[in-house]
């Protein structure tokens, strides 16, 4: 081994061989393969060092997450928490609020739907905001566009709609959003009516503006007081943040 590798290996200095030597050197073809035959060596008898490497990865893109899904809500607040055409459930003059992007389609926000009603049926005192979030292909938008029909020509039957269609084993499409409807009592033609004359590409347009704006790549997603919290995370670790929000005023304290 070269004087060079032999003071590098003697240090251990794995870390600055990568981000100072090699930049620093104009190394010969020889003395690139040397380089990377250490390398090699290095992580072969260290692989922890790999180990080490990926979980700092991790907790690197984790803090930048949360730290963009931080500044998003503190932005946006008042579409998030207070959209006038967004269905509220539970205590509308809850303490905490708790906002859930979702899609009708979505796989886990159905099996996360029992998630909401236990938060709800053991706390009194829990705001929940549903904020229809559909990504998932055409079907998801045209159920969504059903679901806003119902939110305004029944809305005291949302709750039952959005518990039925989402709860259900089929496939959300207009169809199917139509027959729950139909089956509380809602008429066909006009929902059919209210679709053509009060779409809801706008709440649909501002609820992907406000994903793009907290970093919500899929759903389910909860919001719960300056942070979100992605996919389907269980109800122990929405009621803990829901405990922090009393505690001290954020979702972490």
């Amino acid at each position: 081994m070269k004087p060079l590798f032999k003071t590098l290996a003697a240090g251990s200095a794995l870390a600055v061989l990568l981000s100072t030597a090699a930049p620093a050197l104009a190394l010969d073809d020889s003395q690139k393969k040397e380089m990377g035959d250490f390398i090699r060596e290095y992580l072969v008898q260290n692989p922890e060092v790999l180990i080490e490497a990926q979980n700092a990865l991790e907790a690197k893109q984790q803090a930048m997450r949360l730290a963009q899904s931080t500044k998003g809500v503190t932005e946006n607040k008042d579409q998030i928490f207070a959209s006038p055409v967004d269905i509220t459930l539970g205590n509308p003059k809850g303490d905490v609020t708790i906002v859930e992007f979702f899609d009708y389609n979505c796989g886990y926000c159905k099996h996360a739907l029992s998630d909401m009603d236990d938060i709800l049926a053991k706390d009194k005192n829990v705001r929940f905001i549903l904020k229809e979030f559909p990504i998932l292909g055409p079907d998801s938008i045209a159920a969504h566009r059903v679901a806003n029909a119902v939110r305004l020509l029944a809305p005291e039957k949302y709750a039952q709609f959005h518990r039925a269609l989402l709860g259900g084993q089929e496939h959300a499409s207009e169809q199917t959003a139509i027959a729950v409807a139909t089956s509380l009592g809602l008429n066909e033609a006009e929902i059919r009516k209210s679709m053509v004359q009060n779409p809801n590409d706008g709440q649909v347009r501002q609820a992907y503006q406000l994903a793009n704006a907290i970093g919500i790549t899929g759903t389910p997603t909860y919001v719960v007081g300056n942070e979100a919290l992605f996919g389907a995370v269980g109800q122990e670790a929405i009621e803990e943040k829901i405990a922090n929000v009393r505690s001290c005023g954020k979702s972490t304290c």
